[in-house]
């Protein structure tokens, strides 16, 4: 499967693995190892993880597998993200769900990323939420050390509004190379607050999270997704797909600002799903179908 060019020193497959929900799969190791192997035999090799994913616990599963098979951290991309501060048994310390981008939050969370992880470095490391305690100029010290260091690669950012994007670019000695947002069928915020122009003015692709809408898509009865439905089971059978997530991941892969959908599923044929979409070319009136039958009513 094709990759995207993101950032100077850094491809990503078109289609990322998202371990958010890993703890829940219940897998041993071993498992999750041929999963891994899956995942690349699709040609899917970026792997989405952060420090918060099941309360602190996901990192560490994937790593644990990752060490049974050392020689596989070579031929995948690890992305995380810090950031963000959640009330766990696994962090008695923290009283209140809150932001922390400090440089000494950043650093620790990383080194204790690198440990979960059983790796030496991060290919991509993400600001998981904007931080209204924010002060960019320690996030840029962070991300500095920790670049000389050769722990992190690549930063980016995820869930940014534009004003802030440009924010922190200001103060870093190295270009954000992601915003890794919001993108589905029914939710067009990050079209309607600028964020995708922002990925497209400054030439980087977003990295796209729940873009089956958490699996609403399917079987909400609200009219809009209803509505939505219909004109996706009609696209299906024009092209000839086998169901309508097929089309749904097409809608997104055939965007021009070249988005990257992240699957967050435990399934290999969930994940293949995403990866044959790559091919399904669709037309701009078909693109603009499902927008309209999103919007309820026609473009202006």
């Amino acid at each position: 499967m094709e990759k995207v060019k993101v950032g100077e020193n850094l491809e990503l497959s078109r289609v990322v693995h998202g371990l958010m929900r890993l703890s829940s799969w219940e897998m041993t190791s071993q498992e999750i190892l041929e999963l891994i192997e899956g995942c690349i035999e699709l040609g899917v090799t970026s792997f989405d993880h952060a420090d918060i994913y099941g309360a602190y616990t996901c990192e560490e599963l994937f790593g644990k597998a990752l060490a049974l098979k050392p020689s596989l951290r070579e031929r995948i991309q690890l992305v995380t993200k810090c950031g963000i501060k959640l009330i766990s048994s696994n962090r008695p310390e923290h009283k209140v769900k809150h932001y922390d981008t400090s440089k000494k939050h950043i650093i620790e969370s990383v080194e204790r990323s690198l440990k979960n992880l059983e790796t030496d470095y991060i290919d991509l490391l993400l600001i998981h939420r904007p931080d209204p305690f924010m002060n960019p100029d320690e996030v840029s010290d962070a991300f500095n050390q920790l670049k000389k260091e050769g722990k992190v690669l690549n930063y980016g950012v995820s869930n940014f509004k534009p004003s802030q994007f440009d924010m922190l670019s200001s103060r870093l000695d190295t270009p954000l190379v992601t915003n890794q947002i919001e993108v589905s069928p029914l939710n067009f915020e990050n079209f309607d607050n600028g964020s995708i122009e922002k990925c497209k003015q400054k030439g980087i692709p977003p990295m796209v999270w729940s873009p089956l809408a958490g699996g609403s898509i399917f079987n909400s009865n609200e009219d809009k997704v209803s509505r939505v439905r219909r004109t996706f089971e009609e696209i299906r059978e024009e092209v000839g797909a086998p169901s309508i997530d097929y089309i749904i991941y097409a809608w997104i892969l055939n965007h021009p600002a070249n988005m990257i959908p992240i699957v967050g599923s435990g399934k290999l044929e969930r994940i293949k799903v995403a990866v044959e979409a790559v091919k399904i070319k669709l037309t701009r009136q078909q693109w603009f179908r499902v927008w309209e039958s999103s919007m309820g009513r026609e473009v202006d």
